[in-house]
């Protein structure tokens, strides 16, 4: 239960992360740069919250690492597809991110997710 614990605290960054996105980058960069940033710094806050909390999660094993992101992975896509779905949008529209147009890097940041319990623990040693 902790490594979903630490999921809702990722998703509540990646929401802030969102609205700072909106509010203050895209206004003020072009919205490739905003995205690429965005992802960048949500990446980012993603490895240092899985190394704060790696040993709460504890993170001792590659095993228990890999798993822990591709829960955190499956955890986002259900999270993305189903409040996308909610929300009425088309399956065209939800997977316009994973293709890389107009710089938006969220297959990296899925990338990032999926591997920061394994980073983490390696530079907790």
């Amino acid at each position: 239960m902790r490594p979903v614990a630490v999921w809702f605290l990722i998703l509540l960054f990646a929401i802030i992360n969102g609205a700072f996105r909106e509010a203050v980058l895209i206004p003020n960069l072009s919205k490739p740069v905003a995205l690429v940033l965005s992802g960048l710094l949500l990446s980012c806050i993603i490895v240092i919250l899985a190394f704060w909390l790696a040993r709460w999660m504890r993170l001792s094993t590659r095993t228990r690492c890999l798993s822990v992101g591709l829960l955190w992975v499956c955890l986002t896509l259900v999270f993305e597809f189903g409040f996308g779905a909610v929300r009425g949008r088309s399956l065209a529209d939800m997977l316009e991110p994973y293709t890389f147009k107009g710089g938006n890097i969220w297959p990296v940041v899925l990338a990032v997710t999926f591997f920061a319990p394994l980073i983490a623990a390696r530079l907790r040693r």
